[in-house]
């Protein structure tokens, strides 16, 4: 059977990326593509390394291809990644995805969602970094056991010598990069600051700290809609936002108001879903059944009214609570059920930013006029 090139990329060219809905050439995914009689190669380099969907579209360009070549032809298939990005921050030109995390209320278990999130991104493959922007009351440093730890300063040269500026060094644990007022601040006590020193550290968590490359920087928003909001936005280029809430109705109207914030006009930052923490409670001597404590299917009629994606749920399980005292996240503890939730989490936000990508235009610099 004789075929070439052109005819491979024909074949592949009915293979559609089922997120972003068109084909794998049209999209550029299909590179290094190599034909013989032999054997035929080719790598397609997907959206994002946590790609959930990995396993189908190769099995769907195989198919597509051995329509062509026939069983006896070698065909050899590489799939790779490189995460998407319409970053437009000149503070943070190495950064790719700026991921804001918000609950509207405290207690949710945000920082936990944040944690395991980027984990479970760095364990497919992305460069993560977090910063915990909760200045008066950091969780990260505990989650992360790096609460005696102290970020490091570079000197950072200008274009003359009195132009030269000294930069914070995020620290890194896991494979992450964090920064947190936690770092900084002696761990009992307590952060009393006005609102203007609060978020004068958060813009000195972004403008002067050496980020390096990053596909996704993670910031852990305090609960509310307060200045920490205005002033992230204000600052960066902000990807989209997850919102964390759980089934209660309390936390529920809080989400909503989080939502709001973030889709007003003036502002209109994408959301890119909601997650729904404590969704039922499962005791460690019953796996398989399900307590629904708090209501059930909070977040995803929060999602559904919104008109936004549902990115899952975790369950309420002692483990997640005990592995962030810890200081070793439940992603880390593979034997635990949820980490898998966590994997699952972590696929479908990394799906949802390369979708936002895709389809819509870089988010807008905040300019609020008082």
């Amino acid at each position: 059977m004789a075929f070439s090139a052109p005819d491979i990329l024909a074949a592949l060219s009915t293979v559609e990326d089922p997120d972003l809905k068109k084909d794998l050439v049209t999209l550029g995914m299909i590179q290094n593509l190599s034909v013989s009689s032999e054997r035929v190669s080719f790598t397609v380099v997907l959206t994002t390394p946590a790609c959930p969907l990995k396993e189908l579209i190769k099995r769907n360009c195989e198919e597509a291809v051995r329509k062509v070549i026939g069983e006896a032809v070698v065909l050899q298939i590489e799939m790779t990644a490189t995460v998407t990005t319409i970053n437009a921050n000149p503070a943070l030109p190495q950064v790719k995805n700026i991921i804001a995390v918000a609950s509207g209320k405290g207690g949710v278990g945000k920082s936990t969602v944040t944690s395991n999130l980027a984990l479970a991104l760095a364990a497919s493959g992305s460069k993560v970094g977090i910063i915990d922007a909760d200045i008066f009351g950091p969780s990260i440093p505990t989650m992360f056991d790096c609460e005696n730890m102290r970020p490091g300063v570079i000197e950072r040269p200008g274009s003359k010598p009195e132009d030269k500026k000294y930069v914070l060094m995020p620290l890194e644990r896991y494979g992450i990069k964090l920064l947190s007022i936690g770092f900084i601040a002696p761990p009992d006590n307590a952060v009393v600051w006005r609102g203007p020193m609060a978020t004068s550290a958060l813009r000195q968590f972004i403008n002067d700290s050496e980020w390096g490359e990053l596909d996704y920087l993670l910031i852990d928003l305090p609960p509310g809609t307060s200045d920490i909001h205005l002033t992230l936005v204000q600052t960066v280029s902000v990807t989209g936002v997850v919102v964390v809430t759980t089934p209660q109705r309390v936390a529920l109207a809080d989400a909503q108001k989080a939502i709001a914030m973030f889709t007003m006009p003036q502002i209109n930052v994408p959301i890119l879903g909601v997650v729904e923490n404590m969704a039922y409670f499962t005791p460690a001597e019953l796996p398989d059944s399900k307590y629904y404590l708090f209501g059930k299917d909070g977040g995803k009629v929060l999602a559904k009214r919104n008109d936004v994606p549902f990115l899952g749920e975790i369950p309420l399980v002692q483990r997640i609570r005990e592995a962030g005292d810890e200081g070793t996240p439940a992603i880390l503890q593979p034997e635990l059920p949820v980490a898998a939730a966590f994997k699952e989490l972590a696929g479908a936000l990394a799906q949802n930013i390369a979708i936002r990508n895709a389809n819509k235009d870089k988010t807008k610099i905040v300019e609020i006029k008082r």
